[in-house]
């Protein structure tokens, strides 16, 4: 008696188990969602604003343009809470994190790429320096973005979703080896000191030095928290029958929240935080 009555109830209880686990997930998306739009859209609106009015457009170039792609991804969050909240599923949201995404990665490897030249590569950094040549990276970076904007359109429509994630991996995993080749090639840079310097010169450049590695350390981490998520997500979705909402929940997660750090920094660097300070 009840075995036969476990064995009745056991398909409800699996579908109830099973559309708690999707109502979860949807929750949690849901709050990801809301924390990205409500916090970064000011954010980086505010970034955009402090960059036209005071930093200057020519020097901070590229921060406007990731700003930007930011702005764009905020945008995609509302469409996205808009989507859960009405239960209408659409595919725009998907199709934006393929051109938001992009774009984010891209102009970030520009930043890296920039550092790198200033530090490692002076000569070159101010032969590169005008405003046109950064102009023309940019348009090659939104060129890009906008392609792989039609390859996420094309694999969506093929209902190939781990395609879909494979291809934002491949993705994250080469941009995040640029990033991660700058990045340490400055911090190296930046652990020498240079021959005949006086003391109170060496003392003022090594503090210097010391903020632009806590600095540059920082970035890397949260692009590390950022891109790995994904990028594992990607790795596991093809041999693996794993819960992709799941683990691509995750992986937003830690986008979400790592994507806060780079605005932060550029406002404690601009003097607008204060109260964040660095030894």
């Amino acid at each position: 008696m009840n075995n036969s009555t476990v064995n009745l109830t056991s398909p409800g209880t699996s579908t109830n188990s099973t559309n708690q686990l999707i109502g979860i997930m949807d929750r949690v998306e849901l709050s990801v969602y809301s924390i990205g739009f409500l916090f970064g859209f000011p954010t980086h609106s505010y970034i955009i604003w402090l960059i036209v009015t005071e930093a200057g457009v020519a020097s901070e170039f590229f921060n406007l343009n990731l700003s930007v792609c930011e702005i764009i991804n905020c945008l995609n969050s509302m469409v996205a809470i808009i989507s859960i909240s009405f239960s209408n599923p659409t595919i725009l949201p998907m199709v934006l994190q393929g051109l938001v995404f992009t774009g984010c990665s891209l102009f970030q490897c520009l930043i890296c790429v920039e550092r790198y030249l200033a530090v490692v590569h002076p000569v070159t950094f101010l032969k590169y320096k005008p405003l046109r040549y950064r102009v023309i990276c940019s348009t090659v970076a939104w060129i890009i973005t906008l392609g792989s904007c039609l390859c996420c359109i094309f694999i969506i429509v093929s209902l190939k979703i781990k395609a879909y994630v494979w291809f934002l991996s491949q993705q994250f995993l080469l941009f995040f080896c640029i990033q991660l080749f700058c990045l340490v090639s400055v911090l190296r840079a930046l652990k020498q000191s240079g021959p005949g310097e006086r003391a109170r010169e060496r003392e003022e450049e090594n503090h210097t030095k010391r903020r632009a590695f806590y600095i540059i350390l920082i970035t890397t981490v949260s692009m590390t928290i950022m891109h790995v998520p994904f990028t594992i997500t990607g790795f596991l979705s093809i041999p693996t029958q794993q819960n992709l909402h799941a683990l691509w929940n995750t992986g937003l997660t830690f986008y979400v929240l790592g994507g806060f750090v780079q605005p932060v920094l550029y406002l404690h660097r601009t003097g607008k935080l204060s109260f964040l300070c660095y030894s």
